[in-house]
């Protein structure tokens, strides 16, 4: 599990991919947050997508509000993800704003936030290890099951790349 941030500043804008402007702190009155943060202009991005769209099935009905963060626009965002846009809450960071609030280094990312901003834990690249811990961290505070992981159709290890592109 990578170092995480103590909190991220309430007043950071978060964009839906529909182009809803709101600060971060709107987004977390009622849920915390489970953000898995990709860069779709890299490889590393794309081979973790189907392993961060199950786990963050698995946690649909939990009390947290299960998010893909993309840093890119609302078109590049669409068309990295396709079908998967419709299906998740999509928050587009071109400016990768909302990454540096998170203190993330390394992309693919899986965060959760809680309702007060603190970033309880924080996983960089695609470590099953690191992302286990952060599922169990959200299914913990949640009352929830957390989903197994890794899977045999999960990617091998990978460490990533520079969150800041």
């Amino acid at each position: 599990m990578a170092a995480v941030a103590s909190t991220v500043a309430p007043d950071i804008t978060l964009r839906t991919i529909g182009g809803e402007d709101r600060p971060f702190e709107e987004w977390v009155t009622t849920f915390h947050l489970a953000s898995v943060v990709l860069d779709p202009y890299t490889n590393e991005s794309s081979w973790v997508l189907g392993a961060a769209t199950r786990i963050l099935d698995a946690f649909r009905g939990a009390d947290v509000r299960v998010n893909l963060v993309l840093t890119c626009g609302a078109d590049e965002a669409r068309q990295f993800l396709g079908p998967i846009a419709d299906r998740f809450m999509v928050f587009c960071d071109a400016d990768r704003s909302f990454v540096r609030g998170l203190g993330v280094e390394t992309l693919p990312a899986f965060v959760f936030v809680q309702g007060d901003g603190t970033v309880a834990a924080s996983a960089e690249g695609w470590d099953p290890a690191s992302w286990r811990a952060v599922a169990k961290t959200i299914a913990t505070n949640t009352s929830w099951i957390a989903p197994t992981i890794p899977v045999a159709s999960d990617p091998s290890p990978f460490h990533g790349t520079p969150a800041q592109g």
